[in-house]
């Protein structure tokens, strides 16, 4: 929109309420309400904040920058959902100087996507959103006994869900599909592909808009990784592929697969260095809760069409939808920051093209259930089995590196750290349970 057209909104909507938000490092968005008359000014020049109290950002010493409304990335919020009329934008994050902030996730997805724009590619995604309703935030018990596909009865989190889904279409945000998941409680979101940067967008607008429908109905919206023990987690599975001139360059009628040298190489790139990019696209403590076997979740680094086991997977599309061709990375989950993850698997992907690589053959039987011997066969290696592994392995990144940038990539490593040894020195139920009654 212009910044005429908004103003226009603003006087035909009767707007009374403007929310500038961004995110910090680790995917949580931030942001401030203006009245409506500040909104021109905020157009014109942006907003200063304080950035130092941002995790993240930057240091007491430092700490002044500047909000500026994306013209491209406004919605109205939903009146019944806030009790006000409002319209919110997300905003790229400047110094006073006009120099972009290195350290603003949003400024580091737009430094990847310039990064394949050079090479003629538009990167575009599609992801599947997974989350729990819960009775409350202390209570992780499931609201029902439903399963994949079922039809539930209507009750508080059918509401919640469906209410979700028709605020999102009336903000122009597309929806494929919603349903239940496969856990009890839990439910998924699937959006039409779009370009990364605005997908991330519309991932930090679902999420607060699927929490504050949940809380209108009584119930309260996760997603955390893994919250209840013996049951499958929660994934962020993310459909993704390059374009160039309009056309899939990821499609190749001639392959057997349909992926073109350019898709091969992408994929081949995700597998490589899908291990040094985990500490991205799981970031916390009980994102390794979920990688386990048994619960659909990828624990071993290979591909397959048909096999939801694998690391990566190449849905199958209709005859004529050379569009529809994609890769599908399995191993995020809705606990990621979305700017940072597609940054990551982007610059992955790129390597992987840059390279010249090519994918090892496709595996279709369950890994899982797979012996030894046959994994070292076919070279099929595994992704981190803990946050510790995954922030080693990202430390030797130059591929993360390049994803972040150098300064974000230490501050993030920074606070992963500290997130570990917080976890390794907390005295867990577990703990209690077990050596308590016994030593």
């Amino acid at each position: 929109m212009t910044r005429e057209e908004i103003l226009a909104l603003v006087r035909e909507k009767d707007i009374q309420i403007v929310r500038l938000w961004f995110t910090d490092i680790l995917g949580f968005v931030k942001g401030f309400n203006l009245a409506v008359t500040e909104l021109e000014r905020a157009l014109d020049e942006g907003v200063v904040f304080d950035g130092s109290s941002v995790e993240g950002f930057v240091r007491i010493e430092e700490s002044d920058l500047v909000a500026r409304p994306d013209l491209s990335a406004v919605y109205l919020w939903p009146e019944d959902v806030s009790g006000d009329r409002s319209l919110v934008f997300f905003c790229d994050i400047f110094y006073p100087d006009g120099r972009p902030f290195e350290s603003d996730p949003r400024q580091v997805l737009r430094r990847a996507l310039e990064r394949a724009k050079e090479k003629g590619f538009t990167y575009y995604v599609g992801p599947e959103l997974e989350y729990f309703y819960f009775p409350s935030p202390d209570t992780p018990e499931p609201l029902d006994a439903q399963g994949y596909f079922d039809i539930l009865p209507f009750d508080a989190a059918a509401r919640a869900r469906w209410e979700t889904l028709r605020h999102l279409e009336n903000m122009g945000v597309h929806v494929e599909a919603t349903h239940h998941e496969v856990a009890q409680s839990q439910h998924e979101i699937d959006f039409r592909y779009q370009d990364a940067l605005r997908m991330a967008d519309i991932l930090q607008l679902t999420k607060l808009l699927v929490k504050a429908v949940a809380q209108k109905h009584g119930v309260y919206a996760t997603f955390m990784p893994k919250p209840v023990f013996g049951i499958n987690g929660s994934g962020l599975h993310v459909h993704q592929s390059l374009f160039k001139g309009g056309e899939n360059a990821f499609f190749d009628a001639d392959h057997p697969y349909n992926l073109s040298k350019i898709a091969r190489g992408y994929l081949a790139g995700l597998l490589k260095y899908a291990p040094e990019i985990t500490a991205i696209t799981n970031q916390w403590v009980n994102s390794y809760k979920r990688l386990v076997v048994g619960y659909e979740a990828p624990v071993y680094i290979a591909w397959g069409r048909k096999n939801r086991s694998a690391l990566v997977r190449v849905p199958a599309f209709k005859k004529g939808k050379s569009k529809s061709c994609r890769l599908e990375y399995r191993a995020p989950d809705p606990g990621t920051n979305p700017y940072l993850a597609f940054s990551a698997m982007l610059t992955a992907g790129l390597a992987g093209i840059e390279e010249g690589m090519e994918p090892p053959e496709p595996v279709e039987e369950n890994i899982y259930a797979m012996p030894e011997e046959v994994m070292e066969k076919y070279g099929i290696g595994a992704l981190p089995d803990s946050l510790l592994t995954a922030i080693r392995l990202m430390e030797q990144s130059e591929v993360a590196r390049r994803a972040l940038g150098d300064a974000l990539f230490e501050k993030y490593l920074r606070n992963k750290k500290a997130e570990w040894d917080r976890f390794r020195t907390a005295v867990t139920d577990f703990e209690i349970r077990e050596y308590l009654p016994r030593l």
